[in-house]
């Protein structure tokens, strides 16, 4: 687990370069501690820096030569599977003039060039993991740009005038001095609504992010982009299989994946919240681990925001090593300058994640195991219930629009509530269908507040809708469509982004069982009859039977939570409201109506919640702390 930096193209300065490469990968030393490593041709530059997790000696240092140094290679991930290519690889194929290759280190980062020497760009599809990376052909001038098919590697990058910048970090991009630190006014937008920004977009308007299962190519001064794998082509069961052979297959895969991930050469444990996810993962960490695993709960002493009796109940069910760390609010608080200061880019929901991550890596652990994808896989969130419901539902579009607009009107002043205004607006869509309705559960703020808030009336489901259009599965995987749509917005561009930036800040790698791709696969393919939450998650807690105790399947779902509406008013109110009054001088939005929703939150307006301004808050400072203009 690395960071990884990169300047290509022929007409830039070699000395300006090199400056700006070395700039770069300087301003990503929190990913990579251990080791730092530039290199220069006539037409590139590429930086490094490393996290040892695999062959600690220095023969894993970037960038890596092939034996011929015809190829260069530098990689930020964890490939899965690279013992068994390097038997694959190690071998002579009978008849085709192959001959056995000799490594010469232990690493993946050699096994991942390997293959590239052997199969070219079909190496990918031999490839279990989580990376980006860039490879360089001396000979051929020509560099091959990878991100891995869930998107859990970040890989952002910029092409100016001929000129291929990348890196792991929208910081690295700006340390280059080969951009400009000009925000994107329609990402901005998307941003406030949605409180993210989705791939292939960034909050910056000369910076874009590679998108899961894409490869770029790069040679001469022409860049072209490639998919490898879509995600959306596996919603269609293969074969007719019983419940109990899914259950089995579930467990198979999920297994294996647990298995592959706890190849490491440092110190390595979980996040155990105490729900079903991270507990799944524990258990079955516990039973193919040798060694007792070590555990990390991050607990508080306010019942209510305490999952601690669950993590205790697990831990002692698999016998592992227990690391409760207790937090007081107030030690949060502490904390949250240096979290705003690892963000990378803006997120409404990146704090919680460096202060667990933070309190892991103090206690000695450089990689760890978390449960994150459960829920989109099997149907973990409300939202899959009202989208399978509403799916059945077609019948009110029978009814006339304008009688649907005002049977939402009725709702939404009776409930006075954020939920009610989303089921107005539902109602209200020209057609009403997942499509529609999904941007709907996922926006922050109601049209006649959004319009006020940007000055001007818009589709403002457009940016989602435009993204989501062309996911169509058939009628027996309603759900799987919605994992799409949760796997392909929320969490590759929240979740995954935060878990990266956040983790790495502090040189911890994470790494997430339920995101091995050929668990992806299989449950996409599982019709809706298996997977429909009757109870939380049956399908995953019936594939792990024995496993899980009641306690845990059957608690209340709470997340990892703080008191945020509490502080925003008490302990956060000055910083809260000297970033509102500052961004709303910045010209992006109606003045007035920001801080007129800032007072209305103040005097507690039901639908005017914390997190409709605190990634607004975000914004600012983060613009502030990385000299970024509109």
């Amino acid at each position: 687990m690395c960071g990884i930096t990169g300047i290509a193209g022929i007409h830039s300065d070699p000395e300006k370069r090199r400056s700006a490469v070395k700039a770069m990968t300087d301003s990503i030393s929190h990913r990579g501690p251990d080791a730092e490593g530039i290199w220069q041709d006539h037409d590139v530059c590429l930086g490094h820096r490393r996290l040892s997790i695999i062959d600690l000696s220095e023969a894993g240092n970037q960038p890596f030569f092939s034996q011929d140094n015809r190829y260069v290679i530098v990689y930020n991930g964890e490939l899965y599977n690279f013992r068994e290519l390097k038997l694959e690889l190690q071998r002579a194929q009978f008849g085709s003039g192959q001959v056995p290759y000799i490594f010469k280190t232990n690493t993946d980062t050699e096994v991942i060039l390997v293959a590239y020497m052997r199969w070219g760009k079909e190496c990918l599809n031999y490839f279990n993991g989580m990376f980006a990376f860039a490879i360089w052909d001396t000979q051929e001038k020509h560099l091959f740009v990878v991100r891995d098919r869930l998107g859990v590697k970040p890989l952002y990058y910029s092409f100016i005038n001929g000129q291929f910048i990348f890196a792991s970090e929208i910081r690295a991009m700006l340390n280059s001095g080969c951009i400009s630190r000009k925000l994107s006014a329609t990402s901005v937008a998307e941003y406030i609504q949605y409180q993210t920004v989705h791939a292939p977009n960034t909050i910056l308007e000369d910076v874009k992010m590679l998108m899961p299962g894409y490869y770029l190519e790069f040679s001469g001064a022409k860049l072209s982009a490639t998919q490898y794998w879509n995600i959306n082509q596996y919603t269609k069961s293969k074969e007719d299989l019983t419940y109990q052979q899914t259950c089995e297959g579930v467990n198979q895969l999920l297994t294996e994946s647990v298995e592959r991930r706890l190849v490491a050469d440092v110190p390595f444990g979980a996040f155990l919240s105490g729900g079903i996810d991270s507990s799944a993962v524990v258990g079955l960490m516990s039973k193919v681990s040798s060694e007792p695993v070590e555990t990390f709960h991050v607990s508080f002493d306010e019942r209510e925001f305490s999952e601690a009796h669950y993590a205790s109940l697990i831990s002692k069910r698999f016998h592992t090593k227990h690391h409760e760390i207790r937090l007081k609010p107030s030690d949060f608080l502490a904390q949250l300058p240096e979290a705003l200061a690892a963000i990378d880019h803006p997120t409404g929901d990146g704090p919680n994640t460096y202060i667990v991550s933070k309190a892991t890596r103090q206690a000695g652990i450089t990689m760890a195991l978390s449960g994150l994808g459960g829920d989109e896989l099997f149907a973990g969130y409300d939202i899959f219930k009202r989208f399978y419901e509403l799916d059945k539902k077609s019948w009110l579009n029978a009814a006339p629009r304008f009688m649907r607009s005002m049977a939402g009107s009725v709702i939404s002043q009776r409930k006075k509530s954020v939920q009610g205004d989303k089921t107005a607006e539902i109602l209200s869509a020209p057609h009403i269908d997942g499509l529609n309705a999904y941007p709907v559960n996922r926006k922050l703020f109601n049209p006649k507040d959004y319009a006020a808030l940007m000055g001007k009336s818009s589709d403002d489901s457009k940016y989602l809708r435009e993204r989501l259009k062309h996911i169509q599965t058939d009628k027996e995987h309603v759900l799987s469509r919605c994992s799409l749509y949760e796997i392909q917005t929320y969490m590759q561009n929240v979740l995954l982004r935060d878990t990266d930036q956040m983790s790495m800040a502090v040189a911890l790698e994470v790494r997430e069982p339920f995101l091995d791709y050929k668990l992806v696969e299989f449950a996409l393919g599982v019709k809706d009859e298996y997977k429909y939450p009757h109870t939380p998650k049956k399908l995953l807690v019936d594939a792990l039977v024995d496993l899980l105790p009641p306690e845990i399947i059957n608690r209340p779902k709470m997340g990892f939570s703080l008191p945020w509406k509490e502080w925003l008013k008490n302990e956060l109110r000055d910083f809260c409201e000297n970033n509102l009054v500052e961004f709303s001088k910045r010209g992006i939005v109606d003045r007035g109506v920001l801080l007129d929703l800032w007072n209305r939150f103040l005097a507690n307006d039901p639908k005017i919640t914390w997190s409709r301004l605190w990634h607004i808050v975000v914004l600012n400072h983060w613009m502030k702390l990385n000299q970024v203009e509109n």
